[in-house]
C-alpha cells in the first residue's frame, strides 16, 4: 500500500480541521520551542490517523450500505481489516511517542482521545448527539497542545479562555458535521442511524447550523475577535451562495475557519 492510499483511507486532508486549532492550543498555552511543535505535530497526525481508521473499521457495514460511502476502502474490499488495524496500530505509536516526547502528563492523558475515537461510532447508532461527541474528539486538539506545552492542568491557567475555544471548537465540528449529515438522510433512516438529519429532517437541521454560528463566533472571539468576525461571515456567505456542491464548499468554509483564526491571532 503506499502513501496515496494511506493517505485516501485516514483522509489525510481532514487534518487541516485540527491543525490549526493545535497551533493555536500551544500558542495560547505560551511560547513552544521548535522541538515542542514537531512533537505536537506528530502526536495530532497519530490521533487524525487513528481516529479515522478506527472509524473507517467500526463502520465498514454501515459504510458498505450508503451510496456515498460503499466505495471506502474497508467498505469495498479494497483494503483488507489486518492493513487497518496494522495503520492504526502505527498511528497509536505516533501518538504515544509523540505524547511521551513533551511531557509526562501528555503521556498519562494520551488515552483520552483513544477513547473519544472509538465511542463515536457507537455513538450514530444510538443518539443524534453523536454530532457534538465529533465536536468533543475535535475540542482535544487545543487542549492536547496546551497540555503538550504547559505539562499541567492543575493551576486551572487553562479557565476560561482555553474552554471557551475547546467549546467553540465542538459546536463549530457539530455543526459542519450536520452540514454532511444532510447528504445521508434517506440512508440514515433505512439503516436505523441516529443522525439529526434523519431524526428532525432538513429544515430543522438547517435552523442548528445556522443558530451555531454566532455561538462558535463569540468562543472564537477568545482567540481572535477579528478573526471570529471574519470566520463567521466567511462561512454565512457560503451558505447563502454555494446552494450547488454545498459539501465541497461546506468543507472549505470549516477548514478555512481554523486558519483564519490562527493568522488573525498571530497578527493581533
Amino acid at each position: 500500500m503506499n502513501f496515496k492510499q494511506i493517505a485516501s483511507f485516514v483522509k489525510i486532508e481532514h487534518t487541516l480541521f485540527s491543525l490549526p486549532f493545535i497551533l493555536i492550543g500551544a500558542l495560547m498555552a505560551g511560547t513552544p520551542s521548535n522541538t515542542q511543535l514537531v512533537w505536537i505535530i506528530i502526536a495530532a497526525i497519530g490521533a487524525r490517523g487513528l481516529a479515522m481508521g478506527l472509524n473507517r473499521i467500526i463502520d465498514r457495514e454501515v459504510d458498505a450500505v450508503n451510496p456515498r460511502t460503499a466505495g471506502r476502502h474497508l467498505a469495498s474490499g479494497s483494503m483488507n481489516m489486518r492493513t487497518a488495524w496494522l495503520l492504526c496500530a502505527v498511528f497509536l505509536i505516533m501518538l504515544l511517542i509523540g505524547a511521551w516526547r513533551l511531557n509526562p502528563l501528555a503521556l498519562k492523558l494520551s488515552w483520552l482521545p483513544v477513547v473519544a475515537f472509538v465511542i463515536y461510532p457507537y455513538l450514530k447508532r444510538f443518539t443524534w448527539l453523536c454530532h457534538w461527541w465529533l465536536g468533543v474528539c475535535l475540542a482535544l486538539a487545543p487542549a492536547g497542545a496546551w497540555v503538550g506545552i504547559t505539562g499541567e492542568i492543575s493551576s486551572l491557567s487553562w479557565w476560561p479562555e482555553l474552554f471557551i475555544v475547546s467549546l467553540g471548537v465542538m459546536i463549530w465540528i457539530a455543526s459542519f458535521d450536520l452540514g454532511y449529515a444532510l447528504m445521508d438522510i434517506d440512508s440514515d433512516k433505512e439503516n436505523g442511524i441516529h443522525s439529526f438529519p434523519a431524526k428532525y429532517g432538513i429544515k430543522n437541521t438547517t435552523i442548528a447550523m445556522y443558530s451555531s454560528i454566532p455561538v462558535w463566533g463569540f468562543c472564537f472571539a477568545q482567540i481572535s475577535i477579528i478573526g471570529a468576525i471574519l470566520a463567521v461571515i466567511f462561512t454565512l456567505v457560503v451558505l447563502k451562495n454555494q446552494k450547488e456542491h454545498f459539501q465541497k464548499w461546506w468543507f472549505n468554509a470549516h477548514v478555512c475557519t481554523g486558519w483564519i483564526l490562527l493568522i488573525a491571532m498571530q497578527l493581533s
